[in-house]
């Protein structure tokens, strides 16, 4: 029997890979700066930061590795997305340059008022970051103006109140990842402190996705169809059931406690879980409903050249990130660090 590969599924597999490990890993230490506000207290934010010290910026290199993808395999994509978001993608990376100067630099102030400006800087540009993130994902959905093979559309027309909902909620969301994480490596009176903001987080986070969720099917004629026509509707359905289950467990692993890991585990799952929900919106488009993957598409030998070295450097990169978070694993005691 004969099989076929199709290179352009293989990347847009490979970029939704990408895409969503930068999520997880990013997410959680941006989450850790959007809850910065709520522990005041330098002992706190001490801890916080050390639990992602060792890792922080390495798991930034999924973010490269998304953008050059979809340069490099899906130029026409790239050509039409990026004038629609140049403002929130400007934006969003100058919040990252902030907050890995802060990140730095906090270390290293004596003066007390250095160091509150550097964690001021560390929360604007952990909030702002993840605030610009959901709005580019929230233009993407809403869709995109096209003239001929550009971007057709205006200067503010990512601004919107789809687009604002939408990354509103991936603050919401970033901060239970990030609140998950350190109720997973910390101990003690902060994890308890920890464990309220999780919650807090947990229930705006499952507001948010029902909120989008219910906006999304009314935005395109075709998200309507892929979730509410019949019998569509009965290979969809699992999603949203399954959503409400990984919340319940979510909840229930918070409020009675156990496994520290389970809560992480379970943010990661509903993270997936969106993704899914967002591959069944626009799939087989990267430009909902104007362009497809095909269309987008480099040439085959384009694809194949830097498919070859992509299935080379993308083991490397899981097997160095995977080591660190080996090393780095165990709960975070105060004065001994990792044990």
């Amino acid at each position: 029997m004969e099989v076929s590969f199709d290179l352009t599924i293989a990347w847009a597999l490979l970029l939704a890979f990408a895409t969503f490990v930068y999520v997880v890993l990013d997410g959680f230490d941006l989450g850790i700066g959007i809850l910065y506000p709520f522990f005041p207290e330098k002992s706190d934010r001490d801890l916080m930061m050390n639990s992602v010290a060792p890792v922080w910026d390495g798991n930034e290199t999924w973010l490269i590795l998304g953008g050059g993808g979809l340069f490099a395999a899906f130029p026409l994509a790239y050509a039409i997305i990026l004038p629609a978001v140049y403002v929130p993608i400007i934006v969003m990376l100058l919040a990252l340059i902030f907050r890995g100067v802060a990140f730095e630099f906090r270390w290293r102030s004596q003066r007390r008022f250095s160091a509150r400006a550097w964690d001021m800087s560390f929360i604007c540009g952990s909030v702002v970051a993840a605030l610009m993130q959901g709005i580019i994902l929230g233009t993407l959905l809403q869709g995109i103006e096209i003239d001929g093979r550009a971007y057709g559309g205006g200067w503010w027309d990512w601004l919107t109140p789809f687009t604002l909902v939408v990354g509103l909620g991936v603050v919401a969301g970033y901060a239970l990842m990030g609140a998950c994480w350190l109720n997973w490596k910390l101990e003690g009176a902060v994890q308890q402190r920890v464990k309220k903001a999780a919650q807090l987080s947990g229930l705006l986070s499952l507001g948010f996705i029902a909120l989008v969720s219910a906006l999304t099917p009314t935005l395109e004629a075709a998200y309507w169809m892929r979730w509410l026509s019949f019998p569509q509707i009965l290979f969809v359905v699992p999603v949203p059931l399954l959503t409400g289950l990984i919340g319940y467990v979510l909840a229930r692993s918070l409020y009675k406690g156990g496994h520290d890991w389970l809560p992480m585990l379970m943010v990661v799952l509903l993270f997936l879980l969106c993704f899914v929900g967002l591959g069944i919106s626009i799939w087989p488009y990267i430009i909902p409903t104007e362009v497809t993957i095909w269309q987008a598409a480099s040439p085959y030998k384009s694809q194949l050249f830097m498919f070859v070295g992509a299935i080379v450097l993308v083991p490397i990169i899981l097997a160095y990130t995977g080591f660190a978070y080996w090393v780095f694993r165990g709960k975070l005691d105060p004065e001994d660090g990792y044990h």
